[in-house]
């Protein structure tokens, strides 16, 4: 299937590069990845990449402003992203032909050529491949930027799915002559806010009688840690991690539509039916759902008792 995205690629003079909305590195790794390959091959053609902001990895390069009229007759990417609803900027349904490539556990085969590994570790993983396995050309930005994406999705290669294949792909982008040290401190350098914001938070999470561990958060509780949603959310799901006794985890934060946003995770049980029971999904240990209610959160954190005795008897 790897030639056959190439051969898209070759097809098409416009090219378009969607991913999942509030993108995470991993996100905005592939697609910056992606894009810099189809420059650096093939230099004639028009390769755009769109999509909502996310501070934090916006050293990686910049979002496209780019008229409808652009995707009349256009090759269009969705990476990273399960499922049609989660695609940042809806015009990709402008677009000639769609081309979805994901590491997710499948929702949906949406596109007219779908490509989707769930072994994979990262979206950024799968690129990386189809780059060196069809022989295109890649720049430092897209290296450093599919490298991000690795790291990023593979908590800094510790996470459960990491094998000996995700540092191989690591280590052939670590040839180009980009800067590890600063790139890990673009990333993983916080600020006193921060560091004292996960303290806060630290010593503001339950643990509920069946034993999840969970925080809730309100827009009122954003406003007040003068923070933003990312941040809270994504950013400090992991300040119930790695403790002893705690195997399954969860955030629950309220989006600026009073949607209550789910980040779960776990070290060693499969969370993703959960996920998916509210509408969700993602991967064995890291995955989400959109609920509409703290109330709704409760009954999540009881089903996932459920399931964590399902797992302990």
């Amino acid at each position: 299937m790897y030639n056959d995205i190439l051969n898209k690629i070759k097809e098409y003079e416009t090219i378009i590069i969607h991913r999942h909305s509030r993108p995470d590195g991993d996100a905005m790794g592939s697609q910056i990845g992606l894009s810099e390959a189809i420059k650096e091959t093939f230099p004639n053609k028009n390769v755009y990449v769109v999509g909502d902001i996310n501070d934090k990895f916006s050293f990686l390069g910049d979002m496209d402003i780019i008229s409808d009229e652009c995707y009349k007759g256009s090759l269009v990417f969705s990476l990273d992203t399960p499922d049609l609803s989660m695609i940042s900027d809806e015009r990709y349904k402008l677009g000639d032909f769609l081309i979805k490539i994901d590491h997710h556990l499948s929702r949906s085969d949406y596109a007219n050529l779908n490509l989707v590994e769930s072994d994979e570790i990262s979206c950024a993983c799968i690129i990386t491949k189809i780059i060196f396995e069809t022989n295109m050309k890649l720049s430092i930005k897209g290296a450093k930027a599919l490298y991000t994406g690795i790291v990023t999705d593979s908590g800094r290669f510790r996470y459960s799915g990491v094998d000996y294949n995700t540092l191989e792909l690591a280590s052939k982008l670590l040839k180009y002559d980009f800067n590890l040290n600063d790139l890990y401190n673009q990333l993983y350098i916080d600020k006193l806010e921060t560091v004292q914001l996960r303290a806060k938070l630290t010593l503001r999470f339950q643990i509920s009688p069946e034993g999840i561990a969970y925080l809730k958060n309100t827009q009122e509780d954003i406003k007040q840690y003068e923070s933003d949603f990312f941040t809270i959310s994504r950013g400090m799901v992991g300040v119930m991690s790695g403790i002893k006794g705690i195997d399954i985890w969860v955030n629950f934060t309220e989006d600026e539509n009073h949607k209550v946003i789910a980040e779960i995770r776990s070290n060693k049980y499969n969370i993703n039916p959960v996920a998916v029971q509210y509408g969700g999904g993602g991967h064995k240990m890291a995955s989400g759902a959109t609920l509409n209610s703290f109330e709704e959160a409760d009954k999540m954190v009881y089903d996932l008792g459920i399931l964590l005795k399902s797992y302990q008897n």
